[in-house]
């Protein structure tokens, strides 16, 4: 199998500045190997500057976990796209569940904040999912094609490709419970098709599109062996430098033409 993964992870709110440096510089030494698998790493806003001095010479992205749509303002304790360039970040989390779920994001706040990343040259990782009461009433179909073409909407064909998708299922972030890579690839092809129907499917084909929730080394080649999963978002286990490279040496062998 010849293809791109790409394996990133959501430090979320952990690691003060000097832990952040000792884990990206792990990160960084374990990872040394790795040629064909892209890697990116988004800790707090407090660690990025820090952190991209540790890897900036390396294969490893930096992406932050937030950004406001504003160019600046008085927005207190918002961070703008500049702000966030200015780290060294060229990635940038939007719309994860635990932001739409305590901090009021919602399909059109998130949809201002893909087109400010983009056109501020930030590359969006955009998180879409539904809740363990939606899969329960069968309208998983549903919510994630709503939050698909909400989130999208207005983006042209170009500008998608500089976009990648992750599938998080929000019942199975932080809780140990993982979709089954069955589960997971029925989704992935989901949003893929929905993706062919927005922008192409030829567009739809070079999308990345990651799966997030619990991923972890012991479930990793299971779940990025599908067919339309491209990737992983890993939550807990890249708070660990052996547990995230492993992951990412697992992506790298299956990446082998």
């Amino acid at each position: 199998m010849s293809r791109k993964i790409i394996i990133a992870g959501n430090w979320k709110m952990h690691k003060t500045n000097s832990e952040a440096l000792q884990l990206a510089n792990q990160i960084r030494i374990k990872t040394t190997d790795i040629t064909r698998t892209g890697m990116i790493i988004c800790p707090p806003f407090t660690a990025l500057a820090p952190v991209y001095e540790v890897i900036k010479d390396t294969n490893i992205g930096l992406g932050a976990q937030n950004m406001y749509w504003e160019k600046e303002g008085a927005f207190t304790g918002e961070i703008s796209p500049g702000m966030v360039k200015s780290t060294g970040a060229s990635y940038v989390i939007i719309g994860h569940s635990e932001r739409r779920q305590y901090f009021g994001e919602t399909d059109d706040t998130v949809n201002k904040k893909i087109k400010t990343a983009l056109e501020n040259g930030l590359k969006p990782i955009v998180c879409v999912g539904e809740s363990l009461h939606e899969r329960e009433e069968n309208i998983t179909d549903r919510v994630v094609k709503l939050q698909v073409e909400l989130g999208l909407v207005g983006l042209s064909a170009d500008q998608m490709k500089k976009v990648i998708i992750a599938y998080e299922p929000i019942w199975a972030i932080g809780t140990g419970k993982t979709a089954s890579p069955e589960q997971a690839q029925e989704v992935h092809l989901l949003i893929r098709n929905i993706l062919s129907k927005m922008f192409g499917s030829g567009v739809a084909e070079e999308i990345t599109l990651q799966y997030g929730g619990s991923v972890k080394p012991g479930n990793a080649e299971s779940l990025l062996s599908q067919n339309d999963i491209d990737g992983a978002l890993v939550g807990g286990a890249c708070l660990k430098a052996d547990s995230f490279s492993d992951i990412i040496h697992i992506a790298e062998g299956l990446t082998k033409a």
